[in-house]
Parts: structure tokens; sequence; C-alpha cells
């Protein structure tokens, strides 16, 4: 047997049991990476939520307290960056990852070991961040990191550095989730699951991933500047003469407002999935809920600029964004008023997945409303920066949050097998919604407070103990969570398949908690009646008939489906093929990762400190990448069966195989992060001056060497077609020899555009007698960082071409080209972003 196929043994069908720490090392399955992500989660929340009571106890009283005032900005910040990343999404992710794939029909997502590495990206980024405290202290200059307070000399521990590089890793796995889950919901639908059948929750999932591909590559560029400021001397956000603050509000604020849409969706889901089941009727007017649901994930994009009112923008662009303001709240009214009249209609009954989903709905009204007040540009000059946002901010955020506690509380059964205890869920609700409005409410009314201060007027001090009080009994109802759900699922009563009486997805015809693979077979959703096909011959209902033409009632009618009817055909005839459930190497790149940035996060200037601790770092650095790429080789080198599909529907991908898929999207995100790079060049030229720009450039750097490149890459893109043309013929030689061309052209690209950077490094005399560094100016940071981030995604190919040359060489792509043409279009990307960046660096 080969090491590949004994390998493919070792790790592939079998999981070790759930019992064992290996289990959760290397599983890729859906549903244990979905427990993986809300466990972890869960821990983030007790993580952030003792920084929030540190900062209620400071403020306390008015005045420093216990806190140094470098500690308290370190706590809030800290606690808006825990809660915002790597609690609320990642909480809600870990219910999409459990129930998605059961909601479409899918044995799995569409590419589970990225699905097992996202999570571990995920919590690699979560622990980077822990250990920034350990490095003289963490970030300290708000969750937003304004600059030009985010650059070091305003927060000079290295710590801050390795908070943002973890916020970099972090969005990294929301990458790479986005493009898994984006793949299956398009391209793994069972048959007959089309997009107007799905189940709501996993409407507001796929509105979420799309928002999340492209919010978040705007997030990772202003991250990767900032990084670079922060660790190689670049001059971006220090520029304050040339925009560099406003700057940075656009880019974050770019990604942040589609954030608030990308927590409150899954939220949304939630309400909408514990209304219907809880009240025994199908939300009222669904296909309008879904068609808001679309125009809300659209506009998310265009409000962005309501954060900077106080900005030196344009009362004319303010008002452009006051109105967008109000025109995105107007699908949320349709929404709103859709579930309080499911409400009406149905026959409610108040379980405690039900009371959590109608506090978030109450809540959410609530900072609705306050939000109103912010979306105008006069009454957000007098409340911007004060503790209205702070309280309306928490109103909306932890008011959607609010509905996740009661999806825990609802797929719980149906992830344990066990029910949890229904008294203590009330008992915590009880806890939860006084505490939550005592520690809030009373901000709105002591708005006057400045935001992330400690000082503020002493008429205001019993309101804050207030919510100081509010806070301590919202953290004691957690407590109350934590000790239901662990004695439930330890000696808690078996719940069955299904113990809810109305629940209409497919998630509850299953086992508790369903088999490994889902499905006994493929499922299919053409009939109207959920049943299971256990046989040529027969079938086995699952006690959930859609009503004939009629609408159900809570008093005992029969439930309509959400998402139409299943059933499944037998796996021999059906599924063709077992699947992998298991991969160390998604752990593996993690874990790599982790100490590659942690390794970086002691670059000063762009270079290590002399000394032991310079020597620490690089060597962390250079082991991290070193382990970076064996670990990718081998997750390349494993023989992995994933799922096949699709099977149904793939509206609109119909043509594009899943692979395939999965490169555009991640292109379509590389789109994003090259526009805003581009974009902010364009930003601080014009904010400096268009053509004053020429006197920040010396005269050496002149446009061959960029011509040169852009033959370089324009023949090596030809070189590319030419291998795709001999993997098709069955040419091996062929193949080989044009792979090899394109590395040969690749490695020239790289070797001039190093021997240009060297020599504007070494200039001498003139204005530039120190050479024209990437720290020199704002101009040469824009060439080298942008041009270099390019030269990255050259250096990337350069990898992927080598292995597939030694892939070729052995007679690989031969019966199977598109590996082949996968990396084109990746190659053909990097080649056509040079096309922009040649002109505006070079000619203009």
């Amino acid at each position: 047997m080969s090491a590949e196929a004994e390998q493919s043994t070792d790790h592939g069908h079998g999981l070790p049991p759930a019992s064992s720490v290996k289990r959760w090392l290397v599983t890729t399955n859906h549903k244990d990476v979905g427990i993986l992500y809300t466990v972890t989660a869960l821990f983030f929340l007790v993580f952030g939520g003792v920084l929030a009571l540190l900062m209620r106890i400071q403020l306390w009283t008015p005045g420093e307290g216990f806190l140094a005032a470098v500690s308290y900005n370190q706590a809030v910040s800290a606690h808006g960056l825990i809660m915002i990343f790597w609690f609320l999404s990642p909480f809600a992710f870990g219910f999409a990852n459990y129930v998605v794939p059961l909601q479409i029909g899918a044995r799995d997502l569409a590419f589970p070991r990225l699905n097992a590495l996202s999570y571990w990206l995920y919590l690699f980024s979560g622990i980077l961040f822990g250990v920034s405290f350990f490095q003289g202290g963490t970030f300290a200059g708000g969750w937003t990191m304004y600059a030009p307070l985010n650059i070091p000399v305003y927060t000079p521990n290295i710590g801050a550095s390795t908070a943002v590089l973890a916020l970099v890793l972090f969005v990294a796995s929301v990458t790479v989730s986005s493009v898994n889950f984006l793949t299956s919901m398009h391209r793994m639908r069972a048959e007959g699951m089309t997009l107007r059948r799905m189940p709501l929750f996993s409407w507001t999932i796929l509105l979420t991933v799309w928002m999340m591909l492209f919010a978040f590559a705007a997030l990772l560029a202003a991250l990767l500047i900032l990084s670079s400021d922060r660790l190689l001397g670049t001059q971006y956000f220090a520029a304050t003469d040339a925009g560099g603050s406003l700057l940075w509000a656009h880019l974050f604020w770019f990604f942040g407002h589609p954030e608030v849409y990308i927590v409150f969706f899954p939220a949304l889901g939630v309400m909408a999935e514990t209304f219907q089941t809880f009240t025994g009727r199908r939300i009222v007017g669904r296909k309008w809920f879904i068609a808001a649901m679309v125009l809300v994930a659209l506009q998310s994009f265009v409000v962005w600029m309501h954060h900077m009112f106080l900005t030196s923008i344009n009362l004319q662009i303010k008002t452009l964004f006051m109105a967008t303001t109000i025109g995105i709240s107007l699908p949320f009214d349709l929404m709103v008023f859709a579930l309080i009249y499911t409400l009406i209609k149905g026959r409610v009954r108040f379980t405690t997945p039900f009371l959590f989903s109608f506090g978030a709905l109450v809540l959410f009204i609530i900072g609705g409303i306050t939000g109103v007040f912010l979306g105008a540009v006069v009454l957000d000059y007098e409340f911007r920066g004060t503790y209205w946002v702070v309280a309306h901010f928490h109103y909306v955020m932890v008011g959607g949050v609010t509905a996740l506690f009661g999806g825990l509380y609802y797929w719980f059964p149906k992830m344990t097998g066990k029910m949890y205890d229904e008294f203590l869920g009330k008992v915590h609700f009880a806890l939860y919604f006084v505490g939550f409005n005592l520690l809030y409410f009373p901000m709105f009314l002591a708005w006057e407070t400045p935001r992330r201060d400690f000082v503020y007027p002493e008429a205001f001090v019993s309101l804050h103990q207030l919510s100081t009080v509010g806070g301590f009994i919202l953290g004691a109802s957690f407590l109350v969570m934590f000790y239901n759900l662990s004695k439930s699922l330890l000696v808690g009563e078996e719940a069955g398949d299904n113990p809810w009486a109305y629940s209409v997805t497919t998630e509850w015809a299953l086992p508790s908690p369903p088999p490994l693979e889902n499905f006994p077979g493929r499922p299919t959703f053409e009939t109207g009646m959920l049943e299971f096909r256990r046989g040529p011959g027969g079938t086995e209902r699952s006690g959930v008939e859609a009503a004939d033409g009629g609408e159900p009632t809570a008093d005992g009618g029969e439930p309509s489906t959400d998402g139409g009817a299943a059933y499944v055909a037998e796996i021999e005839a059906e599924s063709g093929h077992d699947e992998d459930h298991a991969s160390p190497w998604p752990f593996a790149i993690g874990l790599a990762s982790f100490v590659a940035l942690l390794g970086f996060s002691g670059l000063q200037q762009g270079g290590f400190p002399t000394g032991l601790s310079g020597g620490f770092y690089a060597g962390l650095t250079g082991g991290g990448l070193v382990l970076l790429g064996w670990t990718l080789v081998r997750l390349a080198r494993e023989r992995f069966n994933g799922p096949v599909g699709p099977f149904g529907e793939s509206w609109p991908f119909e043509n594009v195989e899943n692979t395939k898929l999965g490169v555009w999207l991640f292109l379509a995100s590389d789109v994003v992060l090259f526009g805003a790079f581009i974009g902010s060049y364009v930003f601080i030229r014009v904010a400096h001056g268009w053509t004053d720009w020429h006197d920040l450039i010396p005269e050496a750097h002149v446009v061959l060497p960029g011509l040169i490149n852009t033959y370089l890459l324009l023949t090596s893109s030809f070189a590319v077609v030419l291998a795709l043309v001999a993997a098709e013929r069955e040419s091996r030689w062929g193949l080989v020899a044009s792979l090899g061309l394109t590395f040969a052209l690749g490695v020239a690209f790289l070797v001039n555009k190093a021997l240009e950077w060297l020599h504007l490094f070494d200039l001498h005399g003139g204005a530039f007698a120190g050479g024209w560094l990437p720290s020199t100016n704002v101009a040469s940071s824009t060439f080298y960082l942008t041009t270099g981030l390019h030269g990255l995604h050259v250096i990337a190919g350069l990898f992927i071409s080598l292995y597939l040359i030694a892939r070729a060489w052995g007679g690989a792509y031969l019966d199977d080209e598109r590996p082949v043409e996968y990396f084109g279009l990746y190659w053909h990307f990097v080649d056509i972003v040079w096309l922009f960046l040649f002109p505006l660096f070079y000619i203009l």
C-alpha cells in the first residue's frame, strides 16, 4: 500500500469516539465543527464578559478606580473586539455549521477540511489575541481602532500589534468559511430544495455569508495596511495631512456597518424558526420577509458613512447617507411586522427558546428606534461619542444575540439528544432580560457620559451604579445557563428525535443527535410530505404532513413544511461512495499560522530588534513559515473523499463545478481586497494633491521596470493557457514545459521587482539621499505596500505552480485538467491586477 493510501486509511473514513481528544483535533464533520464553534464562542463570551464587569466596577464612581487609565482602555478595547469578532458571529456559525447542511439535505459542507480549517484559524486567532495581554498590554485604542491612535506612536506595545495580527488571522478564517458556505448552499442542496423552499434560518445564513465575503475583505485591507504601518513603518494612517485618519474610517465602516447585519441576520433566522415552531404558524408574508432581507443585505454596503457624520465629509454627502439610513430601516419594519403578525395569528407556547426570541424582538425594536436618532445628521452631532451610542449599539447587537441563546436552547436537544431543564431555562431568561435592561437602559438616561471614559458627571452616579448592578445580574444569568446545560448533558432526560410539536424543518426528522453522514441515502424534497423511503417498496413517515391547502393551527392542526418534504433513497443506489471525516492538517495549519504571526508581531520598522527578544521572534517567524508550508503541502497531498453533489437546483451556478465556484468566490473577495488598496492609494493621493504627489517620488522611479514586468506577466498568462491545452491533449511534457515556463516568467518578474526596489532603497544625493524606503513618505508607502501585496500573490502562485509541476512530472492532470484550469484562473487574476497597478504607480 502506498504511503498516501495508508494516510487515507489512518485519517479517513473512521473517526475516533467523541470521548477522545483526538476526535476533536482531526474531525471535519460539520456537526462536530458546529459544536466546536459553539463551545469556543461561549468561552469568549465569558472572556469578554469578565472584561465588561471590570469596566462596570470601574464606573461605580467617576474617576480612576482599581484599574489604571491604560488598563481601563485595554479592557474597553479588548471587550469590544472579543465580543464583536470572537463571540457574536462564531456563536451563530456554530448553529449554521450544525443545522444548515441538515436543513438543505446535504451530507456535509462542500469542503469539509476547509470547514475544519476555518474553525482552527478562528481558535488560534483568539489564542493569539489572548497572548497580546502578556506582551506589554493589548490594543488600547478602542474596538474601532481609529487612526492615528492605532499606530505605534500612541499604542506602542508589541501586544497591540499582536491584536491586529490576530484579527488578520480571524478574517482568514471568515474568508475560508464564507467560500465554503456559499459553495455548499448554492451547489449542495438536495433535489427539490429550491431557494424558494429553503428554510428561513438557512436563508439568513446564505445572505450573511454573501455579506461576509465582501465586508471582511475590506476589513482585511484595513488590517494589512495597519499591520504594515505598525511592523514595517509605512505612513498610511500617520499621514494626517493626506487624510490617513479619514481613510481608516472609510475602510473600517465599509466593513463595520454590514457587520451589524452579519451579526443580526442569523439571530433573525432563529427568531423566524422559533416563532414558526412555537406558534404553529408559518411566518406571515414569507416571500416578502425574504425579499426584505435581500434588500437589507444589498443596502448594507451603502450606509457606512452615517458613522462618519462628525468627520470632514461635506453636507451633501452626509444628507445622502442620512437618506440611505432611513431607506434601510424600511425593510426591517416589514420583517418586524411579519414577526408580530405571526404571533397574533398563531397560538404561542412560552417555552425557553420562544421567550429568548420574543425578548430579542422587543430589544431590537428599542435598539432600532433609538438608532433613528443617530441616523439624523443634526442629532448625531449631539449623540455621537456618548453613552446613547453605547446603549443603542448593545440593544441592537446584544439584542440579536438574545435570539441566539434561544437558538442554543432550541437546538440543544438535537445536538445532544438530551432535554434541558425548562424551569431553569425560564429562570435564565428572567435574569437575563431584567439584567440586560437594568444594565443598558440607564445609559440612555445618562447619555451625556463620554464614551470610553471613566470620568463622568456626578449627577449620573446612581444611573451608572444601576447599570453595574444590571451587569452582574446579566452575568449571573449565564451561570444558570451553564449549570442547566451541563447538568442536562450529563443526566438530562432523553429528548427524542423531535421534542417540538410544530417544528417543520428537516433536522427534526432525523435522530438526535443525527448520524455521522446525516442521511442513510440521498434525500430529495419533491413531494408535499416529510417521509423517509427505507427500501425499494416502502416509506416511513415522520408524522409531519402538510395541510391540504389550508393553514396549520396551534391546537392540533398539521403544520405545513418549511422547505417542502423529504424522502431518502437507498444508500447503495444513491450515495455511491464513502466519505472521509477526519484530517489532522487543518489543525496543523492553524497552529503554524499562529506561530508565524506571533513571530511577526516582534517586527519593528521592518526588522527584528537585536538581542534575545528579537531572536525569539525571528525564530518563531521562520519556524512558523516552514511549518505552514509543510502542512499546506501535506493537506494538498492527502487523499480525502468529500461529499458529492449537486443533486438538485444550483441556481445561479448550475454549470460551475464546486471547486471552480470556490475559486471564483475567493477571487471575488480578492477583488474587494485589491480594490480597497487601490482605492486607498487614490484617496490619499487626492487628499495630498494629485499633481503634488510627484514631489514625493524620486526621478529614479522610472517606467521601464514596470513595463518589463507587464510583458513578463502577460507572457506567463499565455504560458498557462498553453499548459491547459497540453493537459487537454494529454501531452505530459507539453504540460510540464508550459508550467515550467510560467514559473520561470514569474520568477523573472520577482527578480526584476527586487532589483528595482534595491535600486530605490539605495539612492544617493538629492531629496532622497537616504533612499526611497517604505517609511520615507506616504507615496513610497502606497507603492511598496500595494505592489508588495501583488508580489505576495505572485509568490503564492509560484508555489502552486511548483506543486503542479511536480505532480505533472508524475503524469497527473492528463485525465483531469481541472486543477490546471483553476490555477489559471488565479494566475490570470493576478496578471489583470498588475494591469491596473502599472499605470497607477508608473505612468500617472
